[in-house]
C-alpha cells in the first residue's frame, strides 16, 4: 500500500495578525526566503517592517567597492527591494557582515525593535542547521534566527530583560508567533499570485544577482517543490515555514 500525500496547512489570514516583522541578517535574505509571504501580508493591510541585522558590507559579488560604498549600495537595493512588496520601514542595525552572533547586544538591539514596532507575528531565519542546504545555513542566519528567538522570549517581553530599555521608553512587548523559514515547514504560504512581486523584489538587489540569468526559473523552482511537498495542486508555489506559537 502506498503511502497517503503529505498535506500540510496552507496560511489562512486571520484580522488578528495587523502587524508583522522580519528579521534576517542580510540585505537580499527576505527576497531569497520570505517576499512571497511578506507580499501576501501587506495585500491584506498588515503593517510590515524589515530588521536586518547587517548592511552585506561583505557580500559575494567581486566589485572593487569600499566598504561604505557597499553599504550604500545594498541598503538602497533592499529599500527598493522592500517597497516592492509594500514594506517602507526598515532598520539596518549596521552589525559586521559574516561576524553575527547570538550575543546579548544583539538580542537587546533586536528587542528593541520589536518594542518599538509592537508586531504580533515574526518572520526570521532558522537556527538550526541544514545539512543538504548548506548555503541557507550561513552562520549569520542561524545567529540570527537564535538572537530573534531569544528577543522574542524572553527578552523583548520582560520588563527586568534589559532595563535600559524600559528607562528609554521601551516598553515590554509580546509577540505571539514566530515563523521560521524552514525546509521542514509545518505550514505553508501559498504565493503563487504574488510570485510576481518577490521576484521583482529579488531583482533589485542588481549587486547580488544582476548577473544571474538563471533567477526566476530558480525562485519559480524551489517554490514549486516547496508546495509540492505540501500537497498544494499542480502550477502552486509556496513558501514553507515553521510556526512556533510564542503567546
Amino acid at each position: 500500500m502506498s503511502k497517503s500525500k503529505r498535506s500540510l496547512p496552507v496560511f489562512k489570514y486571520h484580522k488578528s495578525i495587523k502587524r508583522a516583522l522580519v528579521v534576517v541578517a542580510h540585505p537580499d535574505d527576505i527576497e531569497f526566503g520570505s517576499a512571497g509571504a511578506v507580499a501576501t501580508l501587506t495585500k491584506r493591510g498588515v503593517n510590515v517592517a524589515y530588521c536586518v541585522v547587517t548592511s552585506g558590507d561583505a557580500g559575494g559579488d567581486d566589485s572593487k567597492h569600499t566598504k561604505e560604498e557597499r553599504v550604500a549600495i545594498r541598503e538602497k537595493e533592499q529599500t527598493a527591494a522592500a517597497a516592492e512588496v509594500g514594506v517602507t520601514n526598515l532598520t539596518f542595525l549596521h552589525w559586521p557582515d559574516g561576524q553575527v552572533e547570538p550575543t546579548l547586544l544583539l538580542r537587546r538591539e533586536i528587542a528593541r525593535v520589536i518594542r518599538t514596532h509592537r508586531p504580533d507575528l515574526v518572520i526570521t531565519q532558522n537556527p538550526e542547521r541544514n545539512w543538504d542546504r548548506i548555503f541557507s545555513s550561513h552562520p549569520d542566519h542561524l545567529a540570527t534566527g537564535e538572537a530573534t528567538m531569544r528577543a522574542v522570549y524572553p527578552d523583548a517581553r520582560n520588563p527586568h530583560a534589559f532595563p535600559e530599555l524600559l528607562r528609554e521608553g521601551f516598553e515590554p512587548h509580546s509577540v505571539w508567533a514566530v515563523w521560521i523559514s524552514s525546509a521542514q515547514p509545518t505550514m505553508v504560504v501559498d504565493i503563487t499570485k504574488v510570485f510576481k512581486r518577490k521576484y521583482a523584489a529579488l531583482t533589485r538587489h542588481k549587486s547580488q544577482v544582476g548577473h544571474r540569468h538563471d533567477l526566476k526559473p530558480m525562485l519559480k523552482a524551489w517554490a514549486r517543490k516547496t508546495a509540492k511537498d505540501a500537497g498544494l495542486g499542480k502550477g502552486r508555489l509556496a513558501e514553507g515555514y515553521k510556526v512556533v506559537s510564542t503567546s
